[in-house]
């Protein structure tokens, strides 16, 4: 949720982010509306609740005809308190309804525009020269890596099963991720996959994107599209120790995703599916530390690409791709020989109070007064990062020259050979 205080002193602040992001301004009238009359409904309520505290004392304390019409009184004061805090009740949910719809204030700097209108920040690695590249499930299958056949067979469509190589470049890849978090300082995780709906709502997933999400309807539960969303909720309604600096975490999860909408788009392989592994990386740092962190998280997910030695680009994603969370948002995409084009493998927010004002996370300031917490994320590693790796590392006759810094997680081989 946005800082309510902050929009009653600069509402035209957040009408230009809500044009920045393309979406209507008119709701943040709406919510300052809401909260007028959540106050004002409140203010009532209190009032009359007031009176009628003062008027049981008096009648205590009174006799003969006054304690008769104290009391007539007091009978026509409970049914206005019933009646004020019904509408106090009514307008406190009516508040929460618009305070839901209005997204995250975007950052200083950040593109306007949708989808296609991001900035291109630095482009990194020379593209390879490949003389008819094969995609990555044709490699995939010449290794014995990647089954698409018997996972849509087992699951359906988007589904793929990795084996032998494939499974064991996956792991090492996910493993030197949360190798390097460790080194970096962050904590390792192995997080729930499914969570309850306060956890998915308060990260911002249940808005636009709840079409996205799977349910299990007889459990009320949720199956996480990112470790984020249980990593957030980790601290909701708790007060952290920030003093020190950030509170960081590498969350290891399985993560589901229905792809609604993306029929018949990047059906091939494994780049848009139903089920992937991933390595997040979260962070709870006070608000104006957030910035600094988020550069921080992205130089990380460089730090991974290179590792893996791909050429990638970053780019600062345009409002209006933001999602609801998001004041701002780096994309790294790295290169498909087989697309001539680059693809998304990493993606880090700020979203600054946003998450953490929904989930109730705060820390003490230097007058140990508690402020809420700022929140973000990044991809480190997922099952995607194998599209560029088999791509960019083919070689003539089918065989895949793996990175040196995955070679110990594959028992030393510095080449996978085709088995087919």
């Amino acid at each position: 949720m946005i800082d309510l205080r902050l929009l009653r002193e600069d509402p035209e602040l957040f009408r230009a982010s809500q044009r920045l992001r393309g979406e209507p301004a008119d709701k943040v009238d709406e919510l300052l509306r809401a909260d007028e009359e959540r106050r004002s409904a409140t203010q009532r309520f209190e009032a009359v609740r007031a009176e009628q505290k003062s008027l049981g004392k008096q009648v205590a304390k009174a006799s003969g005809d006054e304690r008769a019409a104290l009391l007539a009184r007091t009978k026509e004061l409970a049914a206005e308190v019933k009646t004020a805090e019904a509408a106090a009740s009514t307008a406190d949910e009516a508040l929460r309804r618009a305070h839901l719809a209005v997204p995250n204030l975007v950052e200083d700097g950040v593109p306007p525009g949708g989808e296609d209108d991001f900035v291109v920040l630095r482009e990194v690695g020379e593209l390879p020269t490949i003389d008819k590249p094969r995609d990555h499930l044709e490699i995939g299958e010449l290794l014995g890596a990647i089954d698409t056949e018997r996972g849509a067979k087992v699951s359906g469509s988007r589904f793929y099963f990795l084996t032998g190589v494939g499974a064991l470049l996956q792991l090492g890849m996910l493993q030197m991720a949360i190798a390097q978090a460790v080194e970096h300082g962050f904590t390792p995780s192995i997080t729930p996959s499914l969570v309850r709906p306060d956890a998915m709502e308060g990260t911002g997933f249940l808005g636009a994107h709840a079409s996205e999400v799977y349910r299990l309807e007889a459990d009320d539960l949720y199956l996480v599209g990112t470790s984020e969303v249980a990593l957030a909720a980790y601290h909701s309604n708790e007060i952290l120790d920030l003093e020190a600096g950030a509170e960081r975490f590498a969350g290891w999860s399985s993560c589901y995703r229905r792809e609604a909408g993306s029929h018949g788009k990047d059906v091939r392989g494994i780049l848009r599916v139903h089920q992937f592994d991933k390595v997040e990386m979260f962070s709870f740092c006070k608000p104006d530390q957030a910035q600094a962190e988020h550069q921080r998280l992205l130089a990380m997910e460089e730090e991974m690409l290179a590792k893996v030695e791909v050429p990638y680009r970053v780019i600062d994603v345009a409002a209006g791709d933001l999602g609801s969370s998001a004041a701002r948002k780096y994309d790294c995409e790295a290169w498909v020989p087989s697309q001539g084009r680059y693809r998304e493998v990493t993606s880090t927010s700020n979203c600054t109070t946003f998450q953490a004002r929904r989930l109730n996370i705060r820390y003490r300031d230097a007058d140990g007064k508690a402020q809420t917490a700022a929140t973000l994320n990044g991809t480190l590693a997922t099952t995607r990062w194998l599209i560029p790796i088999l791509e960019n590392h083919q070689q003539p006759d089918g065989s895949v020259r793996v990175p040196k810094a995955l070679q110990p997680y594959l028992g030393g081989r510095d080449v996978l050979e085709p088995i087919r």
